[in-house]
């Protein structure tokens, strides 16, 4: 089942995908206090929207983040391309903890957007994607087995975490994480997919679906979901571990193979992927999960937060 979050006629709404139109499930605003009624609540409340809900027409409507605001945001760093890419430009070997422990950070909850205008990071000149997949929780649990975490898993969407590349290795100088380089925008949806759509393609540590990513209508990634080195349900288990995950938390699989222009222009060239500039066009597809759509547009001036201040040598 598909579900969606929409503004339409200066409304929000939530509604289920039939195939080329919206039933609107009624009363709903937001899709986590559904998720948090648990999966057999949210398929049932589903179910009774195909069966008699309001038709509303997709063009009409401006997809939204299916979680307005989730309760946490923890983004990993899962497909071992990416992650090799990366060390090899800072002439580093692939250090064997990586393949021991699926590192994450938390991000920023309060700006998830769905389509239409993303915000450059104030201050950035060097403005990338990370083509990525989301995992959304769906029951609660601490100490989770990696089965466990595969079962506390509800459902899936698509992920863009952009990033202020020149903010973010200024700021990771200081050993502290990407901060302000990456918690400006992060674009999740169109659509939220309960996970027994993918079943049917499982392979051993994700799901045989293509991963797309064009500027312009170029395409500049292209990568497979079944790539990826650890599962989500691995994911879970290491977010839980001492502490609890709970309904509505999003799990972020981490950049792709080829999935952001810090790689590609290294791995290729800065002229032929230069950095995002306002009014670029970025379109993301999954398989199974819909295409995202969105406009960068000029952001914020930095705020001087204590200006003047002397700067000891």
């Amino acid at each position: 089942m598909k579900f969606v979050r929409f503004a339409h006629e200066g409304n929000i709404r939530i509604g289920v995908v039939d195939n080329d139109i919206y039933r609107v499930i009624p009363g709903e605003t937001d899709l986590l206090p559904l998720i948090q009624d648990g999966e057999e609540a949210l398929k049932a409340a589903g179910a009774a929207a195909l069966s008699s809900g309001d038709e509303v027409d997709p063009n009409s409507v401006r997809t939204l983040a299916p979680i307005a605001t989730p309760p946490t945001f923890r983004d990993f760093y899962a497909f071992e391309q990416h992650v090799k890419a990366g060390r090899k430009w800072r002439g580093l070997e692939m250090d064997p903890l990586w393949y021991e422990i699926p590192v994450f950070y938390f991000s920023n909850p309060y700006n998830f957007r769905g389509e239409g205008d993303v915000p450059m990071t104030p201050g950035a000149e060097k403005f990338d994607f990370e083509l990525e997949v989301a995992a959304i929780v769906g029951k609660a649990g601490s100490n989770l087995t990696a089965e466990e975490g595969e079962d506390a898993i509800v459902g899936y969407s698509i992920l863009n975490d952009w990033s202020g590349r020149d903010i973010q290795q200024e700021e990771m100088k200081l050993s502290m994480g990407p901060v302000k380089g990456k918690d400006t925008a992060t674009s999740l949806g169109p659509w939220f997919v309960t996970k027994d759509e993918l079943e049917p393609h499982r392979t051993a540590t994700g799901f045989d679906r293509a991963m797309t990513l064009s500027v312009n209508g170029k395409e500049y990634s292209r990568a497979n979901w079944a790539d990826v080195y650890f599962s989500f349900g691995e994911m879970v288990s290491y977010a839980s571990r001492g502490t609890e995950v709970r309904p509505g938390d999003v799990i972020g699989s981490g950049t792709c193979g080829t999935g952001c222009i810090l790689e590609l222009s290294r791995t290729f060239s800065s002229e032929e992927y230069p950095w995002l500039k306002p009014g670029d066009e970025v379109a993301v597809s999954i398989e199974g999960l819909g295409t995202q759509r969105s406009t960068i547009i000029a952001g914020a001036e930095p705020i001087p937060f204590r200006p003047g201040r002397k700067v000891e040598a």
